[in-house]
């Protein structure tokens, strides 16, 4: 297949580079760094097992993309409409776009400004940019995709390039779930720059993840989404699956990037106060992430 990444960053870097050992014409749309390391030495996919060089192609600027049958769409949040809207006139009808994307209504503010089929995705995978072209998996690596009449197809071509696939027709509760998870650990992981692993042996952490689960299940609930039960042991069971993974959050911080803090616990809270629910926990953690954005831009200005 002609595969787009859209938004070059580690899922989109990992999955494309499954994709890409497999076969497909993977083409990569991000930053300068990542494109010109993977123009010139080829994207470098560090796994447990193994590192392999793989030859791709990467571009800066979208408007000179070939028309893709597929695109991993992964811009951050706050880039959704903008990067859709210059994505969509490469579109052909029948191209499928998979958001994978934090988050829970990106693939429908997706769906305002680009024509065609969005199907929404919840990622489970644990990966950074180690430098540029350079993209490390930590842990897991599977995607759940909403059902849909290409859903099928799709799953199998994916599944043939070693990545595990879910049909879900229960598409926003998975998307819920997946956000729980992210409030819990996110904010954390990135205020204190620790890893998973680390983060649930300190005194009070698991204590604190616990009322963050409590409120965005709440929140879930009274937005009309019925979460599992087990929600919060589901959620504990992420430090020891990725114990070295810091956040997306976290990486955002260290690189000195826009965090997605406002589409994740901010979301809650937002829809907390449309609903009348409070979220205190979840407040606490988007007003800390902020500080440390704010804190970082001055520090950087100081230096500059």
């Amino acid at each position: 297949m002609k595969i787009a990444v859209v938004g070059a960053g580690a899922v989109g870097c990992y999955f494309g580079a499954l994709l890409v050992r497999a076969g497909h014409d993977v083409t990569f749309v991000g930053r300068k760094p990542h494109v010109d390391a993977i123009n010139a030495r080829g994207l470098l996919l560090e796994m447990k097992s193994q590192n392999q060089h793989l030859h791709a192609t990467a571009i800066t600027d979208v408007s000179t993309l070939a028309t893709p049958e597929l695109v991993l769409f992964s811009v951050k949040s706050a880039d959704t409409e903008r990067a859709g809207a210059a994505l969509s006139s490469r579109l052909a009808d029948d191209t499928v776009v998979l958001s994978l994307q934090n988050g829970v209504d990106n693939p429908q503010r997706l769906r305002t400004v680009i024509n065609g089929l969005v199907i929404p995705t919840v990622v489970y995978v644990g990966a950074e940019m180690a430098g540029p072209g350079h993209v490390k998996h930590h842990g897991r690596g599977e995607l759940v995709i909403g059902s849909s009449p290409r859903s099928e197809a799709l799953a199998q071509t994916l599944e043939a390039a070693g990545i595990p696939i879910t049909i879900a027709d229960d598409i926003e509760k998975m998307q819920w779930m997946k956000l729980v998870t992210n409030c819990a650990y996110n904010a954390l992981s990135a205020v204190a720059n620790i890893a998973y692993g680390p983060m649930a042996e300190v005194e009070g952490a698991n204590e604190f993840v616990a009322s963050v689960v409590e409120e965005c299940v709440a929140v879930a609930r009274g937005s009309g989404v019925t979460l599992p039960d087990d929600m919060l042991e589901q959620a504990a069971k992420i430090p020891a699956a990725m114990p070295t993974q810091f956040s997306s959050t976290a990486q955002d911080l260290a690189r000195g990037k826009p965090t997605e803090i406002d589409f994740l616990n901010g979301f809650v809270v937002r829809k907390g106060v449309e609903l009348g629910l409070p979220t205190p926990s979840n407040f606490a953690l988007q007003v800390m992430v902020k500080l440390a954005e704010r804190g970082r831009a001055i520090s950087l200005a100081a230096k500059a």
